[in-house]
């Protein structure tokens, strides 16, 4: 066989084993790499093992200058009560953590007129019902303590303490809530701000103003707030739509907590809204609030001007349209936004009356109607700067009464109040107003007023409703 072929054959037989040595070589490499990661790895794990058992020793140890506790003999561990928590876990003890907020608010106000003795037009109120510019000067505002967490996977729970300008204290809200119901369901009990309308379950450092508008003052006493339960229902639709239905003792005004046994108020709420696009939204509603009243207490004038106290028994009923329009361009809100927001409510009351409880005491079958409305803009021009108009009426009818319409002395003319507010929020926890306002609510020349106010928030507060 000649040579050149004989060297071919031996050059092809060697190809196969030239090319497995290459393989054992890439194999070889390979398995020292994961033993060098192993390796690496390892060390990484002894010593943070290290480290953690110097931190357990070191937690172990006792305190400079106390002496450890004398060894004891073992004793068998005593049954856990049914519900309680195994060793190490957190309990409703241990584990309580929540989250807590602290509203500062402060007032200065200048009127025109004294605040003393103020009323509104043709409207009869309880002698403890918060109306008007409130005291000239400086003073303090309602500042409130918050606290909120989950109880458990069922429920949470929600506390605002109330501290009042006067030193006193009262609970605003204090309700458990369930959290998963299912279908839309949610169930409130314990006391909480109605759902009614669209600033009343708004706590009042939510406002766009100082004040409440007038119809609310002079028809729900500022703000409802009662003791009973609340059940609501989202429905599962593209377009936001929501029913609430309230029972409760009816405590506040326009009750009086006369449901002995039975409920003394009841409301009924239908909200429903959406987006346009993406710059501008929308909310509208209808609440139905009925609430009985026994002896209750009204301050009023008779037929010579004096003050005198009626006492009303019978039943008030409020219904309230509210809507809500906001624009953001794109949506974002934090540069420029406007919101245009507005309420009526009409009330009627049924019953019968005593007028001058204390005097006179003339009784008789007793009606009145009521009326009010409130229409405000508030357009943020800037960041941290918005600037707020709004314009107010309310009517407090004629009223009917079967013992002598002529000794309740009604008033002329209806309640009318202009308001011009500028605030500036430094962050989102800070607030400064200045508020400007002609008020025409009282018999006599209109009373100009002034409010310059702050508003501070401390700690975790949740966020606000729509």
């Amino acid at each position: 066989m000649p040579f050149p072929f004989r060297a071919g054959l031996a050059l092809l037989a060697a190809v196969p084993c030239l090319a497995f040595a290459d393989d054992a070589a890439d194999l070889k490499a390979l398995r020292d790499e994961i033993a060098t990661l192993r390796s690496s790895y390892e060390q990484r794990l002894q010593a943070l093992e290290a480290r953690l058992q110097a931190a357990e020793a070191k937690a172990a140890a006792p305190a400079p200058g106390v002496q450890p506790a004398p060894a004891q003999a073992a004793l068998p561990a005593p049954p856990m009560p049914v519900g309680s928590a195994a060793p190490g876990t957190a309990t409703a003890g241990t584990g309580f953590n929540p989250a807590v907020s602290l509203i500062l608010s402060g007032l200065y106000t200048r009127t025109s007129r004294d605040p003393q003795g103020f009323r509104i037009r043709n409207v009869p109120l309880p002698p403890d019902a918060e109306i008007g510019p409130g005291p000239r000067g400086f003073s303090l505002v309602q500042s409130e303590l918050g606290l909120s967490a989950n109880i458990d996977p069922w429920f949470s729970g929600v506390a605002n303490i109330a501290f009042h300008p006067d030193n006193s204290v009262s609970v605003e809200e204090a309700y458990v809530q369930t959290t998963s119901l299912g279908s839309g369901f949610t169930l409130k009990a314990g006391r909480f701000l109605s759902g009614i309308g669209y600033l009343n379950p708004q706590h009042p450092h939510t406002w766009d103003f100082v004040d409440a508008p007038l119809a609310y003052q002079a028809m729900l006493g500022n703000q409802v707030g009662d003791d009973g339960v609340q059940v609501a229902w989202l429905a599962p639709t593209d377009q936001f739509f929501e029913l609430r239905g309230e029972l409760g003792r009816g405590r506040s005004y326009p009750g009086n907590g006369a449901g002995g046994n039975g409920a003394g108020s009841g409301a009924l709420i239908a909200h429903t809204g959406g987006d346009i696009g993406e710059s501008q939204s929308w909310r509208a509603g209808l609440s139905l609030l009925r609430a009985r009243a026994s002896d209750q207490a009204l301050d009023a004038l008779d037929a010579a001007g004096t003050p005198v106290t009626n006492a009303f028994t019978g039943t008030t009923r409020v219904w309230i349209a509210d809507g809500v329009w906001k624009w953001a361009p794109n949506g974002n809100a934090t540069r420029t936004n406007f919101k245009l927001q507005g309420e009526y409510l009409r009330g009627t009351r049924e019953g019968t009356l005593v007028a001058d409880a204390t005097g006179a005491a003339l009784a008789g079958a007793y009606r009145a109607v009521q009326s009010g409305w409130y229409l405000q803009g508030i357009y943020q021009f800037m960041p941290r700067w918005r600037v707020g108009l709004r314009t107010e009426r309310m009517d407090g009818g004629l009223p009917t009464f079967g013992g002598s319409t002529a000794s309740l002395a009604p008033d002329e003319g209806v309640a009318r109040r202009n308001s011009l507010m500028l605030d500036w929020s430094p962050s989102e926890f800070s607030r400064v107003r200045l508020q400007l306002a002609r008020d025409a609510s009282r018999p006599g020349g209109p009373d100009n007023q002034l409010w310059l106010q702050y508003l501070m928030s401390l700690g975790a507060h949740g966020a606000h409703s729509f």
